[in-house]
């Protein structure tokens, strides 16, 4: 409580710390990365599992609005009135669509400020109660032709400016460890991953220059191989360590912004019950709260594909690409400064 209550003194709502476990040490790699399958060890887990507060259920009319709109954009149901809305994997975008909805339904203009400071449900039906239902005159995401120049968005910008400075640099690598336990089905999960690339344009981008100018570039497919290393005939005592050394060594791997891919993935096999599935991402194109939205979309679509089924997620209604846009056309001036 100490350690919470020194954060959130210090730091925007949606930085605070849930749950905090101490531990006599942190186990990393060589560049000083978090070592997952280490840590899921330590603390005998098996899959990231974001805290989040006692459910309480919706009691006012906009708590139980918001709470649908929650529900809607995030694709889960309940959604608690004191539920951090990053902890159940939103993101920017998200939150984009949010705002959106929040304006469609209820005439309420709400600021990227007052949703990054206070993420749940109840703290922005207060904030809604109090506000005056007018609308600023600000534009909605709309999907835009995969055409001409397409810009970077602000983060992306400041992203690829720093690895111009540094080239290949791994330490903007997002390496990511999922321990899977049971039978597996390679293929099916494969094809779970590919239809996630398909989905996220973002996730197929790279960004080449343009007259000196970084732009977005959409590869129109892109399909991952997921190579399969197998560990299941080493002495049971080395195949952690030989994990753990594989997967820093993956998280080293540099990237090429300009010409990409920028993900990898691939499968260590500890023994028939027991994989672990490497997923490296630069960080131009993925961010901490984007792991949310993988996991479940992961979820999802491995256990519809694994059955035979088609994907029972919903097309996306706009992209990342999209966002950058309305992000550079209206995030400005003054309006800037009131976000």
């Amino acid at each position: 409580k100490d350690i919470q209550a020194f954060a959130a003194a210090r730091l925007a709502d949606f930085k605070v710390p849930r749950k905090i476990i101490i531990l006599d040490e942190i186990p990393k790699g060589p560049t000083g990365k978090l070592q997952r399958i280490g840590l899921a060890d330590k603390l005998g887990l098996t899959a990231s599992e974001p805290a989040t507060a006692e459910f309480v259920a919706p009691t006012t009319p906009i708590e139980e609005k918001l709470a649908a709109i929650w529900s809607e954009v995030l694709n889960i149901e309940p959604v608690g009135i004191h539920d951090n809305f990053f902890q159940l994997g939103g993101d920017s975008i998200l939150v984009a669509q949010v705002i959106a909805r929040v304006r469609e339904i209820l005439q309420i203009e709400l600021s990227f400020l007052i949703f990054f400071e206070t993420p749940t449900v109840a703290a922005i039906a207060k904030h809604v109660e109090t506000a005056d239902k007018t609308v600023a005159a600000q534009p909605s995401i709309q999907p835009i032709p995969r055409t001409g120049e397409l810009p970077l968005s602000f983060s992306q910008q400041r992203m690829w400016f720093l690895d111009q400075l540094e080239p290949g640099n791994p330490a903007y690598n997002r390496p990511s460890t999922i321990r899977l336990t049971g039978p597996l089905n390679v293929a099916a999960l494969e094809k779970s991953l590919n239809e996630i690339v398909r989905r996220h344009e973002v996730l197929r981008t790279h960004f080449p220059m343009n007259k000196g100018i970084a732009i977005q570039a959409i590869a129109p497919t892109l399909t991952l191989t997921l190579s399969v290393t197998d560990l299941s005939d080493w002495p049971e005592n080395d195949r952690e360590t030989e994990a753990q050394r594989l997967a820093a060594s993956e998280a080293q791997r540099s990237f090429n912004l300009a010409q990409g891919p920028l993900i990898r993935a691939s499968l260590l096999r500890l023994n028939k019950e027991v994989h672990v599935l490497l997923l490296t991402m630069h960080h131009i194109v993925f961010d901490g709260w984007s792991m949310g939205v993988l996991l479940r979309e992961l979820a999802a679509l491995y256990e519809a594909f694994s059955t035979g089924k088609s994907s029972p997620l919903p097309k996306l209604p706009i992209q990342y690409v999209d966002f950058a846009l309305w992000q550079r056309q209206w995030l400005q001036g003054e309006t800037l400064n009131t976000q």
